[in-house]
C-alpha cells in the first residue's frame, strides 16, 4: 500500500477577540485510508498572549497512515475555544484545512468561524459566556448543511507540516 507520514504541530493563532485560547483538533480522512500509528484528535494547552495577539501552541503532530487510493484525502478539523479566569469555555471558532499533497514542508494558515445564533444568543454570549455550537462535528468540512448558517469570521490558526510520500508510484497512485 502506499504511504503518507504527516510531521508538523499546530503552531498557534491569532486575530481573535478572545484570549487564553486552546485548540481541538481532529484528523478526518475517507475510507480507504488506515492510520498506521499517531492518535486521530488531541488538544493543545492554553496560551495567553503576553505580548500582541498571536497564542503559540507549538502542539505536535505525527500521523502515518496506509492507502489505496487519493479519495478521502486527510483534513485536519480544528476548534478553537477560549477559557475565562472561572475556568468556563467558549467556542471562538470552527475551521479545517486539507493536509497538503506534494511532500516538503508547508506553512499552512487556517481561517476560522463561529456559529451566531440569535440576537438573543449573541447578547447571553457577550454577557454569560457560551454560545452556539454545531450539533456534528462533520459540518465543520462537509459543505452539505453550512452553507445555511449565519456566521462570524475569527481568527486563524497557523500551521506548519511535513509531508513524506512513500510508494505512491508503485501502487498506481497518481498525486
Amino acid at each position: 500500500m502506499a504511504e503518507a507520514h504527516v510531521i508538523g504541530q499546530i503552531i498557534g493563532a491569532t486575530g481573535f477577540s478572545e484570549s487564553s485560547l486552546f485548540c481541538k483538533w481532529g484528523i478526518h480522512t475517507g475510507a480507504a485510508w488506515k492510520l498506521l500509528s499517531g492518535v486521530r484528535e488531541g488538544q493543545t494547552q492554553v496560551d495567553t498572549p503576553q505580548v500582541g495577539d498571536m497564542a503559540y501552541w507549538c502542539h505536535p503532530i505525527d500521523l502515518h497512515f496506509a492507502t489505496k487510493g487519493l479519495q478521502g484525502w486527510p483534513r485536519l478539523h480544528l476548534q478553537v475555544w477560549s477559557q475565562d479566569s472561572f475556568g468556563r469555555c467558549q467556542l471562538a471558532g470552527y475551521g479545517f484545512c486539507h493536509v497538503p499533497s506534494s511532500p516538503g514542508t508547508h506553512q499552512l494558515d487556517c481561517p476560522t468561524w463561529r456559529p451566531l445564533g440569535s440576537w438573543r444568543e449573541q447578547l447571553a454570549r457577550a454577557f454569560v459566556g457560551g454560545g452556539p455550537q454545531l450539533l456534528h462535528a462533520d459540518t465543520i468540512y462537509s459543505g452539505a448543511d453550512r452553507y445555511r448558517l449565519h456566521t462570524a469570521a475569527g481568527g486563524t490558526v497557523r500551521l506548519e507540516l511535513g509531508l513524506l510520500l512513500r510508494h505512491f508510484d508503485r501502487y498506481g497512485v497518481e498525486c
